[in-house]
């Protein structure tokens, strides 16, 4: 395996395939840390607290709702138990079947209530945003799903997608070294912080604020949270 880009192993059909045969649960979309252990008790407090200490640099211009959208989006949980209570409407996307279907149980309320905006079934290497829509758009354990040159050319076309004073929120593992690791079981690469560092700033965005999860077990890699606003 080449040491110097794990990112070439990428596989979009094989994440796929992957994620398809895991259950549809909250179990099943946080890899076996579901509702029995603290991590979605402590994942939502952290995102919270994060953007609570953002609010000053988010405010709404003047004739914009607050609309996000929930990038890799599983089931539903992270629009369920965090967004839907900070925004007006969320959007999601989501590649795989099994977990948009298992959506439309999990938001139905949210649905019910007019919150939940377009539900996109594509992967992020294929969805373009409408531009000028989205107050936050909130990227959480799935870039590691596309390539660097990919990721880059996400970022910017999430930037056309922001509101006036619009915001990117990256949640995402971090390797413990300066090198990435490639995981074969989902596909998928786990960056260094430097090497986010590095994606953000040839994406065009600068990068305002960032905060480490606490309280998730420690054989877990760590997390960082990183607000984004486009450099211009």
């Amino acid at each position: 395996m080449s040491q110097d880009k794990p990112d070439s192993h990428i596989n979009y059909n094989d994440a796929i395939e992957y994620w398809s045969q895991t259950p549809a649960t909250v179990n099943g979309v946080l890899g076996g840390y579901g509702e029995q252990t603290v991590v979605p008790t402590m994942d939502v407090l952290g995102s919270s607290h994060f953007l609570r200490k953002l609010k000053s640099r988010m405010v709404v211009e003047p004739g914009y709702k607050k609309i996000s959208a929930d990038i890799g989006r599983g089931i539903g949980r992270v629009t369920k138990n965090f967004l839907s209570k900070h925004c007006d409407v969320v959007d999601l996307v989501e590649p795989v079947g099994p977990f948009v279907d298992q959506m439309q149980t999990e938001l139905k309320e949210l649905i019910q209530e007019n919150k939940i905006g377009q539900i996109y079934d594509v992967g992020m290497q294929d969805w373009n945003p409408q531009d000028g829509k989205y107050w936050l758009i909130w990227c959480q354990w799935c870039v590691g799903h596309l390539p660097d040159e990919e990721l880059i050319e996400f970022f910017k076309r999430c930037i056309k997608g922001l509101q006036p004073n619009g915001t990117i929120i990256v949640k995402e593992n971090n390797t413990p070294t300066d090198c990435d690791d490639f995981d074969p079981e989902d596909s998928s690469v786990t960056r260094s912080d430097s090497k986010l560092k590095q994606v953000f700033e040839q994406s065009g965005l600068k990068l305002i604020a960032t905060d480490r999860q606490k309280g998730l077990p420690q054989e877990l890699y760590p997390v960082r949270m990183y607000a984004l606003k486009p450099k211009n």
